[in-house]
């Protein structure tokens, strides 16, 4: 096999690929731009997405482009606006497994943070007021995980290690080693009501898109949490305010929004029963390391002919 030409769509004009060194088995290009990315596609093998905001494939993909495996060092592939007459020529994988660990303490975290109340602990300490309080246990207090796959699964056995009792939901229903059983998405309405916690580990597909508007938030358990580290578009962001205000919803975490970053004037900044984190739920120090020995590896597999990990279908999104 001739050397493979990769290049990497990246955010910036300087970013690399961390942790990755081809060391002669490839020759690397740099895109960040229209310009860049159409040329650097004109004469690829391998496509690598690091920015996983960009929206520039769509407008870039050539015609007869050589590119047969595209690679994302995300978990989510929404932002593969990839031709669809073409999906059928690539290959398809996702940095599945690297995040999800990360995004399961985050979620763990953030059920610890409600029970405990410690974003009221906060608004006391800076009022430098002394008010006791009794908080909630965790033990026995169930959580409705939306997005059984790898990080919901993971997510579900953290959160079941603690003592909730887990429910996860999919496209479709299955048997699960860690759920006992994954419930259909067209569940929710009935699944809701009993849920203490409602954690969103889902990707973003034209099923997803929106899922969670005013109608469903309405069926709610009143008094439960939002937990979302899926995508932002998922939830509807006018209905969860409302749900908030309305107090059907004790409280949000939010890693992920419609617009990212959140507008500084954005209403949500100032809602004290919401926490927000810029992104990052599963960036725990070292993910680029592993992200680019992810892909290492999976240079050596495309080498030898030997089938990709982490296989992804762009037509199921």
């Amino acid at each position: 096999m001739a050397t493979p030409v990769i290049t990497v769509l990246t955010a910036e004009p300087a970013q690399q690929l961390p942790g990755f060194e081809p060391a002669g088995r490839a020759t690397l290009h740099f895109a960040h731009d229209l310009a860049t990315l159409r040329d650097g596609l004109a004469r690829s093998d391998i496509l690598v997405v690091t920015d996983f905001r960009s929206t520039l494939l769509r407008e870039a993909w050539p015609a007869n482009c050589p590119v047969r495996w595209v690679h994302a060092t995300s978990a989510g592939v929404d932002a593969l606006h990839i031709p669809s007459q073409h999906h059928g020529d690539l290959v398809v994988t996702n940095a599945r497994g690297v995040f999800d660990r990360g995004i399961a303490e985050y979620v763990l975290g953030a059920v610890l943070m409600f029970a405990k109340d410690t974003l009221g602990n906060l608004t006391h300490q800076r009022a430098h007021r002394w008010q006791h309080r009794e908080t909630a246990l965790i033990h026995r207090q169930r959580a409705l995980i939306v997005g059984a796959g790898s990080i919901g699964r993971e997510t579900g056995r953290l959160l079941k290690a603690a003592g909730l009792q887990i429910t996860g939901t999919a496209r479709s229903t299955r048997d699960d080693a860690v759920f006992g059983k994954v419930f259909s998405a067209s569940e929710l309405p009935r699944l809701l009501p009993e849920a203490d916690y409602v954690v969103i580990t889902a990707p973003l597909t034209a099923d997803t898109d929106g899922l969670f508007d005013d109608a469903l938030l309405r069926h709610c358990k009143p008094g439960a949490c939002l937990i979302n580290v899926g995508r932002g578009p998922i939830v509807r962001t006018q209905a969860l305010i409302k749900a908030l205000q309305s107090g059907r919803l004790q409280g949000a975490a939010l890693d992920v929004f419609e617009q990212e970053p959140l507008p500084a004037d954005h209403p949500l900044w100032d809602m004290p029963q919401v926490m927000i984190s810029a992104h990052m739920a599963g960036d725990f120090v070292g993910w680029e390391a592993a992200l680019g020995a992810q892909f290492s590896a999976q240079l050596d597999r495309y080498l030898a002919g030997t089938p990709l990990d982490n296989i992804v279908h762009l037509n199921a999104h």
